[in-house]
């Protein structure tokens, strides 16, 4: 199923015309006439008329409906750092999303940069081509100054879809979840996989919806994150906010009773046996892609009473990520 799924993806990518997005005219461009009012000479009558009020490129552009989709490929959910080039088929596909859910238009720019000063810089220099700024796939922690930068330093919006697109969706999820299995979100034991951008930011959405913070347990690839680690220096001060008072262990240990299982960081480390120790009516997201953690089959299988799942895949039910 997987090679098959791999293949198909594969040939749907690169059939003609390659990749998923293109660009189209949305003016009459078919008589000289046209074209002397979409260029020279007619063109110039908007440029001297925004170089007198910027705020009229939203007028004459489609600067109002363009996202620049941008990511240097450090920390694609799934697949880690796979480099800038490697990461343009995600970003084309968030500008599918883009596109077919809202009617937006995007264009992905993938930054061969691993310096967040020379980021910031590019990006805030192309403020006059867009309307917003849609950051992808940045590694933590510089995708937390990246993005409090441009916020500052830019006039149009910067969303960093890692850190609140995640959040958003989950929070609603979860919300919806511990409706449906009776449970107060006061009251829920939660256990994260992951303790990047996307694990932090729905750590603290989980927060501001009423998940007590002390009874949110984050895992990191050394195991749960607690406060000797973080007085010892071994984590940074984005993964230190959500440090437990704690004995160490593992993410085994952290989802031992838990009410809520979220899974941001790789395929495949979740078993049927850690779902089995959690609280009853377990609600588990598992959001790696491309696989998650443990899949929906899996998952379902792993007790007899009521789980809730989902994950990041568009072919398993559930999808939210």
């Amino acid at each position: 199923m997987g090679e098959q799924l791999d293949d198909e993806a594969r040939e749907y990518h690169r059939r003609e015309p390659p990749g998923k997005i293109e660009i189209r005219t949305t003016k009459p461009t078919n008589t000289q006439r046209d074209l002397s009012l979409a260029y020279s000479p007619g063109v110039a009558a908007p440029c001297r008329d925004i170089q007198q009020d910027a705020d009229l490129s939203y007028d004459y552009t489609a600067r109002g409906n363009l996202v620049a989709v941008v990511s240097d490929g450090s920390a694609v959910l799934g697949l880690g750092d796979i480099g800038a080039a490697a990461s343009k088929p995600v970003m084309e596909g968030k500008g599918v999303l883009f596109k077919r859910f809202a009617d937006i238009d995007v264009f992905d720019v993938e930054l061969d940069l691993d310096d967040a000063d020379e980021f910031v810089d590019v990006v805030s220099a192309m403020e006059p081509t867009f309307g917003g700024i849609n950051l992808e796939d940045i590694s933590a922690p510089a995708c937390f100054e990246i993005e409090a930068r441009l916020s500052e330093e830019m006039s149009i919006p910067v969303f960093h879809d890692d850190q609140h697109g995640t959040a958003i969706i989950s929070g609603a999820g979860l919300i919806n979840a511990a409706d449906i299995v009776g449970k107060d979100l006061a009251d829920l034991n939660v256990a994260i996989s992951g303790a990047g951008a996307s694990a932090i930011a729905t750590a603290k959405f989980y927060v501001s919806l009423g998940v007590p913070r002390e009874n949110i347990t984050m895992c990191d690839s050394s195991g749960i994150i607690t406060r000797e680690r973080a007085n010892a220096g071994d984590v940074n001060e984005y993964k230190a906010e959500f440090a437990r008072d704690v004995a160490g262990g593992s993410l085994a240990d952290a989802m031992e009773g838990a009410d809520v299982f979220v899974g941001l960081s790789v395929a495949g480390i979740v078993s049927q046996e850690m779902v089995g120790k959690m609280a009853d009516n377990p609600v588990i997201f598992a959001m790696a892609n491309p696989d998650p953690e443990i899949t929906y089959p899996d998952a379902k299988e792993a007790r007899d009473d009521t789980v809730i799942m989902g994950t990041g895949r568009s072919d398993y039910p559930n999808q939210v990520n």
